[in-house]
């Protein structure tokens, strides 16, 4: 099932979401979260994205072709940055809620991240460059953060208009959106 994608201004993306109780199936929303990200294009999608507030988020990053990238194709559950780098490094993001905008973003360049699998198998991984920005890109979303809040005071009004208008639906993207009442 591919569901739609919560738009800018809808209160479940600034919502920290909730801790998933252990050993609960959710086998088949990771495959829907996946086939929804696909549809969009997308390298990343956290479960608030399609209007479900709990931790959980995939990612595929092999779109990226760097050879860090391959084989970064996995679900997240109750997710944990456990340990950051101190070097931080800038990279342009978007995000499938807030089409059409794309802004540098300081993050830290390495992070030590703990969390269990589909299977509820518990990992504990170092994710460096492309594979710690996604991830931190999407664990932001479960905790009700998103890009555009790393921004600084200037960036943010120059794109005030624009966000706006993605929460009043003026955008223009191949992939079902849900926008804010």
């Amino acid at each position: 099932m591919i569901y739609p994608i919560v738009a800018f201004g809808d209160p479940v993306l600034k919502k920290e979401a909730a801790e998933l109780p252990k050993g609960e199936d959710i086998k088949q929303l990771a495959s829907d979260m996946f086939d929804t990200m696909y549809n969009a294009k997308g390298v990343g999608l956290a479960a608030p994205q399609i209007g479900k507030s709990i931790r959980m988020f995939v990612v595929d990053a092999e779109g990226f072709d760097e050879e860090e990238c391959k084989g970064f194709k996995k679900v997240f559950l109750n997710p944990e940055i456990i340990e950051e780098g101190d070097t931080e490094w800038a990279f342009e993001e978007g995000c499938l809620s807030i089409p059409g905008i794309r802004e540098e973003v300081w993050r830290p360049e390495t992070i030590v991240v703990q969390y269990f699998d589909e299977n509820w198998k518990q990992h504990k991984e170092t994710l460096t460059g492309i594979n710690a920005r996604v991830f931190q890109h999407e664990f932001d979303h479960i905790d009700g953060i998103l890009f555009t809040d790393h921004l600084s005071g200037l960036k943010k009004r120059l794109n005030k208009n624009r966000l706006l208008g993605i929460s009043k639906g003026r955008v223009d993207v191949d992939y079902r959106m849900k926008f804010p009442k």
